[in-house]
C-alpha cells in the first residue's frame, strides 16, 4: 500500500453519509491506504474550526462535511479556504438545488433522518423480525414476512436479511439441504415474495474450504467436495422451478447489489432509505 490518506468526516450528527461517502473515494484509490476519523455531533461554530485546524496540521488530510446546522457549513467554506484547507461540503449544493426547484426551505435539524419516530421503531421491529426468523428457526415467520430468502449454505442469507431490514422489510430465511423437509409454509407464501439464492459451484467450494480452515479443520471434506456442492445447487435450482420464485446468483454481487435487485423485482426499491447523515 502507498501512503495514507486521513479522512476527516464532520457532521452535525453522525457522520453516517460521510463515512460511506469517504470509503467510497477511497475505493478509488487501491494504492493508497485510507484512515478515517470521524467527529460527530459538531453543532458548534467553535469546535468546527478547531477540527479545521487539526486537519490542517495534517499533511494527509481530506474534509468531508455533512452539515445542516444553519451558518455552520458556511463557516466552515470560508475557514477552510483562508488556511487552504481540502474541504468538501456535501449537504449544502443539494439543499440549494431542492431550494431552487420547489421553493421549500430545509428543516436545518441535525439528524432529522433518523428521529425516533415510528418508521425507527419499524426498523428495529424488522431486524428482530430478521434475527428471529434466521435459517428457518421458526417456519410461521415465512407466513408474516415481507420476503422469504432461501438458498444453501454460503449464500448470503443472514446478511441479506439483515440489511433488507435496515430498509423496513421483515425477511425470513430457509438453508436448503438436499432431501431436507421443507416446511408446509413456504408453499404458501406468494412465490412473488420469494427469492431462491444461488451461487457458482467453484465459489461456493471456496468459500466452504477457507470456512474449514478457519475452524482448523480439514478443507477438503464431502461439505466442499465438488459433488456434494453440484448436488445442493441442483436441489435449490429444481425447488426454485417448482416455486416458480425469482432466482438470483450471488457469486460475483456485493450484498448491496442483490438487495437492489430484490427491491426493483418486487416494487420496493422506493421503501424509506435509512442512510444518516
Amino acid at each position: 500500500m502507498g501512503e495514507e490518506t486521513n479522512y476527516y468526516i464532520i457532521s452535525d450528527s453522525i457522520g453516517e453519509t460521510g463515512l460511506k461517502l469517504a470509503q467510497a473515494v477511497a475505493a478509488q484509490f487501491s494504492g493508497q491506504s485510507a484512515h478515517y476519523l470521524r467527529f460527530p455531533f459538531v453543532h458548534e461554530q467553535k469546535k468546527l474550526l478547531e477540527t479545521l485546524d487539526a486537519a490542517k496540521a495534517d499533511s494527509r488530510a481530506v474534509v468531508i462535511a455533512t452539515l445542516v446546522t444553519p451558518g455552520l457549513a458556511q463557516a466552515g467554506r470560508t475557514y477552510a479556504k483562508q488556511i487552504a484547507l481540502p474541504f468538501i461540503d456535501v449537504m449544502t449544493p443539494i439543499l440549494k438545488a431542492v431550494v431552487t426547484e420547489t421553493g421549500d426551505q430545509p428543516s436545518g435539524v441535525a439528524g432529522a433522518v433518523h428521529n425516533l419516530d415510528e418508521k425507527y421503531f419499524d426498523r428495529i421491529s424488522a431486524m428482530e423480525f430478521a434475527v428471529m426468523y434466521d435459517d428457518g428457526k421458526d417456519p410461521k415467520g415465512f407466513l408474516e414476512a415481507d420476503i422469504v430468502l432461501l438458498g444453501v449454505s454460503r449464500t448470503s442469507k443472514t446478511p441479506l436479511s439483515l440489511f433488507l431490514a435496515n430498509r423496513n422489510l421483515k425477511v425470513a430465511n430457509l438453508p436448503l439441504v438436499p432431501n431436507a423437509h421443507i416446511p408446509e409454509e413456504i408453499w404458501k407464501v406468494d412465490p412473488k415474495k420469494i427469492v431462491g439464492l444461488t451461487t457458482d459451484a467453484s465459489v461456493l467450494m471456496e468459500f466452504r474450504r477457507q470456512r474449514m480452515i478457519a475452524y482448523g479443520l480439514d478443507p477438503d471434506t464431502a461439505y466442499s467436495a465438488r459433488d456434494q456442492v453440484n448436488e445442493e445447487l441442483q436441489y435449490a435450482d429444481d425447488l426454485y422451478k417448482k416455486i416458480g420464485c425469482m432466482v438470483i446468483n450471488t457469486a460475483h454481487r456485493s450484498i448491496e447489489e442483490t438487495a437492489m435487485l430484490i427491491l426493483e423485482h418486487m416494487g420496493l426499491d422506493e421503501v424509506d432509505d435509512p442512510t444518516k447523515q
